[in-house]
């Protein structure tokens, strides 16, 4: 695939706990096929900036906080939501990472691990959330709340950029045949979206897009995952 919004650059900044924080069950995304959907998802958007981008399936946050580092200026609220509440306390704790004082939070606990063991990953740790709190340029609004995403979602904003990686296989308890939870997925996110929100969905390959209320704007694959760009038709 051509990448044409994501830099091939060194993300080891990004890596799950180092300073973004790990939760059990949290499973990490690749951080340039993240911006990547993200920018094209911006291409098909009327609105360029104060993006309210959202996640149904945020798990422990990672994407949005990642995304939410790498478009300051273009982002101006991130909301995630999820079905595990476990998950949940971490996405606030990463999300809050892109204020500073929530940065500087981390750097203090940093630190005193750093005190504790005298560990070079920490000390590389350290180095990297210093990278990090420098990114931050604006104050991005952010909510998480409790909400399974194949039932109606109580969303007070509509979003103008949805970004999910549906969960699949093992990892997840969906019990539904997985091509009817891909089209149940995008009925209920017909629900919270205007006329020109712009979905990125993220899956694997045997997961299936077919729903009539959605016209499919792009189709890549990468690797083991496919995403499509979609909005409303």
């Amino acid at each position: 695939m051509e990448y044409k919004y994501a830099n091939n650059d060194n993300y080891e900044d990004f890596s799950s706990g180092r300073v973004l924080y790990h939760g059990s069950g949290m499973t990490n995304f690749p951080v340039r096929l993240a911006q990547e959907i993200f920018g094209r998802c911006l291409q098909h958007s009327p609105k360029k900036n104060d993006i309210c981008l959202y996640d149904c399936c945020c798990g422990g946050g990672y994407l949005l906080t990642v995304l939410g580092f790498l478009n300051q200026g273009t982002i101006g609220k991130i909301i995630g939501s999820d079905i595990s509440m476990e998950l949940l306390n971490t996405a606030k704790k990463n999300l809050a990472l892109l204020g500073k004082q929530g940065m500087d939070k981390r750097i203090a606990e940093i630190e005193q691990m750093i005190e504790s063991y005298k560990k070079q990953s920490h000390i590389d740790a350290k180095k990297s959330a210093i990278t990090l709190k420098g990114l931050i340029r604006t104050n991005i609004e952010f909510e998480v709340f409790q909400s399974d995403a194949l039932k109606d979602i109580a969303l007070k904003a509509k979003p103008d950029i949805i970004v999910t990686d549906v969960p699949y296989g093992n990892l997840v308890d969906w019990t539904r045949n997985e091509e009817n939870v891909i089209n149940r997925l995008l009925d209920v996110l017909h629900g919270i979206c205007h006329c020109d929100t712009v979905i990125g969905l993220c899956m694997n390959k045997k997961q299936k897009v077919k729903n009539e209320r959605f016209i499919r704007l792009e189709k890549q694959q990468v690797g083991k995952r496919r995403f499509e760009i979609l909005k409303i038709s």
